[in-house]
């Protein structure tokens, strides 16, 4: 389980998984329940690089979102994990 902590939105962390390159599980800890529990589940079973694409830059508040910041997160790890 990775543990990504978040910055300028209101889910403080979120937790991910990954098995080879596809997204296995996600959970973000606060925020907006309905938005965070439906983009985890949109998520479950993509590329990481797909849900990069499709979630980087998306804008909330803060120049940032809660689907930004997984993207930031998913970049992280593919960073950390080459």
């Amino acid at each position: 389980m990775e543990i990504f902590k978040t910055s300028g939105v209101c889910s403080r962390t979120i937790e991910f998984e990954v098995d080879g390159d596809i997204v296995t599980n996600v959970k973000f800890n606060g925020g907006c329940a309905g938005n965070t529990q439906g983009v985890s589940k949109l998520a479950k079973g993509r590329k990481i690089d797909e849900l990069i694409e499709l979630l980087e830059g998306t804008q909330c508040r803060n120049g940032t979102s809660c689907p930004d910041q997984f993207a930031r997160a998913l970049k992280e790890y593919k960073q950390n994990h080459k």
